[in-house]
Order: structure tokens, then C-alpha cells, then sequence
């Protein structure tokens, strides 16, 4: 009797045993969790909260900016501005978006220097921390286009033949929608109502996007609806491309397409045919004269 006391007291002491490393196991998994949870809840609002507080103080800075640059002709909220015959002085700034500030100020045209049918590029009158203040100030009055990511019109990453693919794809673009204000080659050209389409050479990348994005002046917006991310990039690749390619005719005429050549056509070709001509026609005159007063002496 006492060995198979001595039996189940063991048994049962085994079975304890096994039952507590489980509960052990939750116990300790447990714990870690509230750990966890414990370490998250103290850290992230402090950084979200220091993230917030930036945000802030760019959107203050922009605003100061805005103030002192920018509300004559926006109004002190970027509502925009009516004269007292009902014209526009300014468009209202609420829902463009950061990406439209960027463009307008990062290249120059805002603050404008004088009104006018459209806004000539010029040297930045901000800095680009300036510039992202207001772009930040701007984009809290509404909901719009917010400045792109390098990677959204950048070809890094691609192999050589997705490259080609892309300018390829860029060019049928181009020339279906862009080439009749912007000429097949990106120089631009004059448009209604004394506007004009800007020449494409020299200009950044993040603009063009910008420009696609947000629809500066006469030129239409293509939004990502319209043509996506990669449709605006394959455009720049496009573009970037015709900045490196020779001229195979030679004199390129500054690639402003049969206007400028059917012009030099005209001065060059056919003026100095006209020229020979004339000269001909002269010097013919002159010897058949003096051939006859010859016969008559």
C-alpha cells in the first residue's frame, strides 16, 4: 500500500509540474506584451507629438511668409482677391496643393513682378526652406497635389532597356498631347491671348512633374487620373532624352521646327536663288547692249 501511495503521490506530483510550465509560459508571454505595449505608449506620442510640433511651426513660418509676400493679392487666408469691377486679382489658393507653390515660386514666377498674361520665369526670391514653409502654409488651407518624391520622376532602378522603354513611352505621350503649345522638341511656343508655352530645356525635373500635376496658367492639368506617375516620368525621361541628342543635320535652327526652317528656307534657299537671278538677269542686259553698239559702230 505504501509503495503505490508513494506511486500516485509521485504521478500526481509530475502532472502538477506539467500543468504549471504552460501557465508559466502564458504568464511570461504575457508580461512581455504589456512591456511592449508599455514602452510603445511612452515613446511614439512623444515622437508623433515632436512631428506635430514641427509641422506646426513650418505651417507659422509659412504663414508669416505669406503675410508679408503673398496676401495682397491672395487675401491674409489665400482666398484670393476680387478688383472692384469684378476681375480676378488673384486666384484663391485653397485646394492647390503644395505641389503648385513649389512650381510657382520655386521657379521664379511668384512673387510676380508686374501683372501680365503670364508670369515670365526669374531668379527665386525665397530659399527652399522658405519655400517649403509656404508650400506647408498653403497646403493647410486645403487638401491638393502635395510635392513629389524624387523616386516619382527619377529612372534610378531601371536597366538599360527599361530606360529606353520609358523615353519611348514618354515621346508618344509628348507628342499626342504637349507638341502643339510646346513644339516637338520642348522649345515652346506662343500661345493665345499673349501667353506662351515656356521653352521645356532647362527646366528641372520635380517642375515638369509639378507642371504636369497641378496646370500652371493655360496648360492643362493632368492629373494621376489622367496620366499616372509613371506616364509624368516616362514624359521627363522623354524630355532629359532631347537634351542629350545631337543634332544629326547639323545647324539645328534651336529646334524650333518648320516655322524657323521654312524661314531660313525663304531668307537662305530661295533669297539667294533670287539674288543669282537678278545677277544674271543683269549682267545679261549688259552684254547683249554692248554687243549691238558694237554691230552699230
Amino acid at each position: 500500500m505504501t509503495s503505490v501511495r508513494d506511486f500516485l503521490n509521485r504521478s500526481a506530483g509530475r502532472v502538477s509540474r506539467q500543468r504549471r510550465r504552460p501557465v508559466a509560459g502564458l504568464l511570461l508571454l504575457l508580461l512581455g506584451l504589456v512591456l511592449t505595449g508599455s514602452l510603445y505608449a511612452a515613446l511614439a506620442p512623444s515622437s508623433s507629438a515632436d512631428s506635430a510640433a514641427s509641422d506646426e511651426e513650418l505651417i507659422e513660418q509659412g504663414r508669416e511668409l505669406f503675410l508679408v509676400g503673398c496676401s495682397f493679392c491672395h487675401g491674409q487666408n489665400g482666398e484670393g482677391i476680387l478688383t472692384e469691377d469684378g476681375n480676378q486679382l488673384a486666384p484663391s489658393l485653397v485646394g492647390v496643393g503644395a505641389a503648385a507653390v513649389d512650381f510657382q515660386v520655386g521657379t521664379g514666377r511668384m512673387p510676380m513682378a508686374q501683372p501680365g498674361a503670364q508670369n515670365p520665369t526669374k531668379p527665386d526670391a525665397y530659399t527652399q526652406d522658405e519655400i517649403d514653409a509656404l508650400a506647408a502654409y498653403v497646403a493647410s488651407l486645403g487638401p491638393g497635389p502635395a510635392v513629389p518624391d524624387p523616386a516619382d520622376y527619377s529612372l534610378a532602378g531601371l536597366s538599360e532597356a527599361e530606360r529606353e522603354e520609358a523615353v519611348a513611352r514618354g515621346g508618344q505621350i509628348f507628342l499626342t498631347n504637349c507638341t502643339a503649345c510646346h513644339n516637338f522638341a520642348g522649345k515652346g511656343g506662343a500661345m493665345p491671348h499673349g501667353g506662351y508655352a515656356p521653352d521645356l530645356s532647362n527646366t528641372e525635373a520635380r517642375h515638369i512633374y509639378e507642371a504636369l500635376l497641378t496646370g500652371p496658367g493655360q496648360m492643362p492639368s493632368f492629373s494621376n487620373g489622367n496620366l499616372s506617375p509613371e506616364e509624368k516620368r516616362d514624359v521627363i525621361a522623354y524630355l532629359y532624352s532631347l537634351r542629350e541628342q545631337p543634332g544629326y543635320g547639323g545647324f539645328d535652327l534651336g529646334g524650333m521646327g518648320p516655322v524657323s526652317e521654312g524661314m531660313f528656307a525663304w531668307l537662305a534657299g530661295i533669297g539667294i536663288a533670287v539674288a543669282f537671278a537678278t545677277w544674271i538677269a543683269a549682267h545679261t542686259a549688259r552684254s547683249s547692249k554692248t554687243k549691238k553698239e558694237e554691230v552699230a559702230a
